[in-house]
């Protein structure tokens, strides 16, 4: 591989984020993430000046944005109820997708492990979203037919200004999050006998767990390379 053609992470992971064609968007990422595993030259386009803020990242117009507490509440016992569930995870992955190009965008100088793990995620993501995607079609539903919140970017946006800050509190602390509410969705959707989104969530919760061990490795890093102790500098900014 020449330097013409030499492999461009940050700027693959910008176009990746920035489009709002859902589609579009999973293309993208299959192509990023498999560019950024392979060996070869790698250059930096962008170079090392602060990125932007980003206040929301490309998405398509549906689904409607809400606050949390505008969201209603639905019972499981109707195929509505399980797509309105089905929908709120898989809005969570496609937020998952574009928080994950997100680290590897807006830090530059990290090592080139740094960017072929979240370029990994990207892609785990991806096809988290593209499952409860299929499922949501079974059931006679689409993405955006039901309201959203958008907190996982807003936690994004809170934590643009420091990488280390970021590998705290996003996969750290939101997707280890998941991890936790994880089985007591499944429990309920057992009750009601439906196996097939079950065995998309089971799926999902054990590639989250690799999600979340690798924001602990980079939090580590970061504070190894600033001489903080890890455990009180996570306490610290948990206050």
């Amino acid at each position: 591989m020449t330097a013409a053609n030499a492999i461009d992470p940050r700027a693959l992971a910008l176009t990746c984020l920035s489009e709002a064609s859902v589609d579009a968007k999973l293309e993208l990422t299959a192509g990023a993430s498999a560019a950024i595993a392979c060996p070869g030259p790698w250059l930096d386009s962008l170079g090392g000046d602060p990125c932007p803020s980003m206040p929301e990242p490309g998405r398509p117009e549906q689904p409607l944005l809400v606050a949390p507490r505008e969201l209603p509440q639905r019972k499981l016992n109707s195929v509505e109820g399980r797509a309105a569930l089905i929908h709120a995870v898989a809005h969570i992955e496609f937020n998952a997708i574009n928080l994950a190009w997100d680290a590897l965008y807006r830090f530059p100088g990290m090592p080139q492990d740094y960017y072929r793990d979240w370029a990994s995620v990207a892609a785990d993501e991806a096809r988290h979203f593209s499952l409860l995607q299929a499922r949501l079609a079974q059931l006679g539903y689409q993405y955006g037919d039901f309201p959203a919140h958008n907190g996982l970017w807003q936690a994004a946006v809170a934590t643009e200004h420091d990488v280390m800050v970021r590998m705290a509190l996003v996969p750290r602390v939101l997707e280890a999050r998941g991890l936790d509410v994880t089985p007591g969705m499944i429990e309920r959707l057992r009750r009601v006998g439906d196996h097939d989104t079950i065995a998309a969530l089971e799926l999902i919760l054990r590639e989250e767990v690799r999600h979340v061990a690798i924001g602990s490795r980079w939090f580590a890093y970061l504070c190894e390379q600033r001489r903080l102790d890890a455990q009180s500098t996570f306490l610290d900014l948990l206050r």
